[in-house]
């Protein structure tokens, strides 16, 4: 019997604007993708808004919809998302933060600090534990746990902390003194603000950061908490399609995504989350899924993003250049060859661009190809070339919808 398979490819952050260093091109008008491009010339193009207008422009509103979650009904920050993908057990007293291992310059008293790197360089998951483990020794007791993630993402536990506190994202202020974005010295905010000056104190000339400093690495001298939310929940995903599902991330935010949505959540080893990533690993782990039942595999790769956020123009037409030749075109000739019907989704969550390196709330390109029904798509697969199909989704959570019943 013929089963529809089902292909969705998420490279976070990959849409952008024209930039100089390209020739005044985007990323995706400069890189070398010749996949997304044949498939795109046979597809359904168009693009989709998967950030409601209002709403903070992050990865977990934009994927929330793409997978089919309203944001303004499921997102409760992404925070919350991620200590499910850690395994920690929430009780609805505990508020869940981000907590970023950022660098902050050295000589100003901490308020007149500037933020240089939301990621420590990209620090790896092994020096972080070592200074997470240094900051619950100073911080940990009966209310507040810190949880080792991936690279410089991290979880604080904290029970009956406000879940609703306002704090700025590291990644928008890069270049900035930090005194007007930090927890307010008030009431609803000191605890925060202590925490994040003292946790300079701790590891500024932690011995981890020596070292890093003697490798010409930046160091990660500074806790950085946002984006808190209390115990996530989310509608079951085969319960909605009746698809069995599989996703792929080296995140843990899209990792509590599929958890929560009850999907088959894989771990692919190598997986950083950086343009350094397992490809490979990523599209054998995508391609064993099918051969073991899954009729809907959703792949997240974050490298474009980070690229974004470093202002790394080249390294991100790169990224783009490695996910179309080590995991869309080795998954999609599997799918061509296992003789069943398919259809492959391609899209950026969100834009990231270089320019302002942080996510924007622009409607973002995408393409639908069907084995069975190809029309007249797009040359290239990038932001202008969808724009002129002039096929706009305005809602990204009924996205889902048009790919797997083909209507709105």
């Amino acid at each position: 019997m013929i089963v529809l398979k089902y292909l969705i490819l998420i490279p976070d952050g990959m849409a952008d604007r024209k930039i100089p260093l390209l020739e005044n091109k985007t990323p995706m008008e400069a890189a070398d993708k010749p996949v997304m491009d044949t498939l795109a010339s046979k597809s359904i193009c168009g693009t989709v808004l998967n950030v409601p207008q209002g709403m903070v422009p992050e990865s977990d509103t934009a994927n929330l919809a793409i997978l089919s979650y309203n944001p303004r009904i499921y997102s409760k920050g992404r925070s919350p998302l991620e200590a499910v993908s850690m395994g920690l057990a929430l009780e609805p007293e505990d508020t869940a933060l981000r907590c970023n291992l950022v660098t902050l310059s050295e000589d100003e008293d901490y308020d007149n600090k500037t933020i240089i790197d939301h990621s420590s360089d990209e620090i790896t998951t092994a020096e972080a534990d070592v200074l997470v483990n240094a900051l619950n020794e100073h911080f940990a007791n009966a209310e507040r746990h810190l949880y080792t993630g991936v690279s410089y993402r991290h979880c604080l536990i904290w029970k009956n902390a406000d879940e609703k506190y306002e704090f700025m994202r590291p990644h928008d202020i890069l270049g900035k003194v930090i005194g007007e974005y930090l927890p307010k010295k008030d009431e609803a905010g000191k605890k925060f603000y202590d925490f994040m000056r003292e946790s300079y104190d701790v590891l500024n000339h932690h011995p981890i950061n020596e070292e890093r400093r003697k490798r010409g690495l930046r160091p990660a001298n500074s806790a950085w908490l946002w984006s808190p939310g209390r115990k996530p929940s989310l509608p079951i995903f085969k319960e909605k399609w009746g698809l069995d599902a599989s996703i792929i991330s080296a995140v843990d935010l899209i990792k509590g995504i599929g958890k929560c949505a009850a999907m088959n959540v894989i771990e692919v080893e190598g997986a950083t989350g950086n343009i350094h990533t397992n490809y490979k690993g990523k599209a054998d782990a995508a391609i064993d899924a099918f051969k073991n039942g899954s009729e809907l595999v959703y792949i997240h790769i974050e490298a474009p993003d980070e690229c974004g956020h470093r202002g790394e123009a080249e390294n991100k037409v790169k990224s783009i250049e490695l996910i179309d030749k080590l995991v869309l075109k080795p998954v999609s000739e599997y799918l061509s060859s296992c003789g069943d019907d398919y259809k492959i989704m391609v899209l950026p969550d969100h834009p990231t661009p270089v320019e302002i390196r942080t996510h924007s709330s622009e409607p973002v390109p995408f393409f639908i190809y069907s084995n069975k029904n190809n029309v007249d798509g797009v040359q290239k697969f990038d932001e202008a070339s969808c724009e002129t199909k002039n096929f706009y989704i305005d809602d990204g959570s009924n996205l889902m919808k048009y790919f797997i019943l083909g209507e709105l």
